[in-house]
C-alpha cells in the first residue's frame, strides 16, 4: 500500500511539474509576441501626437478652430426631411 501511494504522489508530482512547465513556456510564447511587436520612440510618438493636433480639425474646438458651418460639423443635429413617422 506504501508504493501505491508513494507511487500516486511521483504522478500528481510529476502533473504539477509538467502543469508548471507548460504555463512557463506559454508566458515564454507571450513574451516573445511582445518584444516582437513594433516599437517607436516616445519622442516620435509624441511628436506624431502633435503634428495630428495640429493638423486634423477638431469641431470640438471652436476656440482653436473657429465656428464650423453646420453642413461641415458631424456633431451638429442632422436635419430631418421634413416628415415624421409614427408607429
Amino acid at each position: 500500500m506504501a508504493l501505491h501511494s508513494a507511487g500516486a504522489v511521483r504522478e500528481k508530482k510529476q502533473s504539477m511539474a509538467e502543469l508548471k512547465l507548460r504555463r512557463l513556456t506559454e508566458l515564454n510564447a507571450r513574451l516573445r509576441e511582445d518584444l516582437d511587436r513594433p516599437r517607436i520612440k516616445v519622442s516620435d510618438a509624441c511628436q506624431s501626437m502633435i503634428n495630428y493636433t495640429r493638423t486634423t480639425k477638431d469641431f470640438m474646438v471652436p476656440s482653436t478652430w473657429g465656428t464650423v458651418d453646420k453642413r461641415e460639423d458631424p456633431y451638429a443635429p442632422q436635419q430631418s426631411g421634413g416628415c415624421c413617422v409614427i408607429c
